[in-house]
């Protein structure tokens, strides 16, 4: 049987070169009158997904 890319998992993470697999910050999506404008300024942009989770992303996108 064909193993299938995580349709969901490819839309959201992108695997570089080096190994690491970068994605989005989290929770920036509602309830934003509640956070800090500092702790909105540290969900943007991107970062890397963790050594300890990078074996579940390796298996969902096929690396």
């Amino acid at each position: 049987m064909k193993f299938r890319t995580h349709a969901g998992a490819k839309k959201r993470l992108v695997a570089l070169k080096s190994g690491k697999v970068k994605r989005k910050h989290c929770r920036k999506r509602h309830r934003l009158e509640n956070k800090t404008a500092s702790r909105k300024a540290n969900l943007t942009g991107t970062t890397y997904v963790d050594a300890a989770n990078m074996k579940q992303v390796e298996r969902l996108l096929g690396i």
